[in-house]
């Protein structure tokens, strides 16, 4: 059965990004059945159209004005977007121009259909689209990219991504010289999911320059694997911690990643949990618009107390703990209390696994991962 996604199309041209195995194609293919496709994936059409960009425009010519184009993968041969700019204008053809790297795009200069494409992102699933389906502990250890998602044997499927990440994304478009080094560096990477990043550390391990490492971060952030989480800054008494936090988009491709197979162990169950929360508001500021910016929260000089998500919406906060145990403990609430005064704080939510609904007596309430995700699918969350 095919899942319903929750994106929605808007009504004229846009990029949808998204990481390989996402369901961007199956979903392209549901919402637009009689688009004209451009299918770059396949090797003798992104041929043919490197030998001859022209070729491009003239077999638009040929499509009706104002009806869906699908430029799949169009970060294979981003000049496509100055054709795509002019049949916009010319021939008012709608463009969906899809693909799984945002860096040759910016580098190839997407703002000249700034105003003309809007950007969509695709995420893995989330809850709401699985339903019934949906089960926490198997999230956590497989992860929810729709082609694990749906594949008999998610390990091997995952095992298989981390490869073809590397063959595909990276050796294929030369995004770096040295892939033996790159390689070393993603399972170091994936160990610092949820954390700040120390690019020192990791430059040591993989054997590479601290310049070098940067630069691979950037790579994971653009082929939209992994995403930064900044510090909030507001004027408080204290300063702000500057340095972002790091995630990756799934919590199977961290274990992919790393090359950890079998059912989750207690050491990674935090920063999966973590990760898997971040993930979900992340997906809903996209496809909801829950809220206009998130954060992390953590005054410097007292490195034990943190908050794990700040969401801002206008002058609005909600500030958000997420933890892995199976029972409620008060010292959960630290880093909540710590953030009371902040103006503008609307709620204070600790999100565990599974569980009933309470509430301290400073109001901080504490609700499952299942009710957190039921708030963000009703869009109660501010209510």
């Amino acid at each position: 059965m095919l899942l319903k996604r929750i994106l929605k199309a808007p009504d004229q041209s846009f990029f949808l990004l998204g990481p390989r195995g996402s369901g961007k194609t199956t979903w392209l293919r549901g919402v637009f059945p009689d688009a004209y496709v451009i299918d770059l994936p396949s090797e003798r059409i992104y041929q043919r159209l490197l030998a001859n960009p022209g070729l491009f425009a003239d077999e638009l010519r040929a499509v009706p004005t104002d009806r869906w184009v699908i430029v799949d993968e169009v970060q294979r041969l981003p000049n496509l977007l100055n054709e795509v700019h002019r049949l916009i204008e010319e021939k008012r053809l709608r463009f969906v121009l899809c693909g799984s790297s945002a860096r040759k795009l910016r580098r190839a200069g997407v703002n000249l259909l700034a105003g003309r494409a809007l950007r969509r992102s695709m995420h893995p699933f989330v809850p709401e689209e699985l339903g019934s389906q949906f089960d926490l502990e198997e999230a956590l250890q497989y992860g929810l990219l729709p082609v694990v998602w749906g594949s008999t044997e998610k390990w091997e499927t995952l095992s298989d991504y981390a490869q073809l990440y590397l063959k595909e994304e990276i050796q294929a478009e030369a995004l770096v010289r040295n892939l033996p080094g790159f390689a070393r560096f993603l399972p170091l990477a994936a160990l610092f999911h949820g954390q700040v990043v120390n690019v020192t550390n990791i430059a040591r391990e993989a054997g590479v320059a601290r310049t070098t490492v940067s630069g691979y971060l950037d790579i994971l952030e653009e082929t939209l694997l992994c995403f930064r989480l900044s510090a909030y800054e507001a004027r408080l008494r204290v300063r702000e911690r500057k340095l972002p936090k790091w995630y990756w988009c799934d919590p199977g491709i961290v274990r992919a990643m790393k090359r950890t197979a079998g059912p989750v162990v207690p050491e990674e169950r935090g920063p999966l949990f973590e990760g898997m929360v971040a993930q979900l508001i992340r997906a809903y500021k996209d496809y909801r618009l829950i809220c206009d910016d998130m954060h992390y929260w953590a005054p410097s000089g007292l490195s034990e107390i943190e908050v794990d998500f700040l969401l801002v919406r206008g002058r609005d906060l909600i500030a958000i703990e997420a933890k892995s145990g199976k029972t409620f403990a008060d010292t959960w609430c630290k880093g909540l209390r710590a953030v009371a005064p902040l103006e503008g704080l609307r709620r204070r939510i600790v999100v565990y696994p599974e569980g009933p609904a309470m509430k301290t007596r400073d109001g901080i309430e504490i609700v499952s991962f299942g009710q957190f995700a039921g708030e963000l699918a009703a869009d109660t969350l501010w209510s």
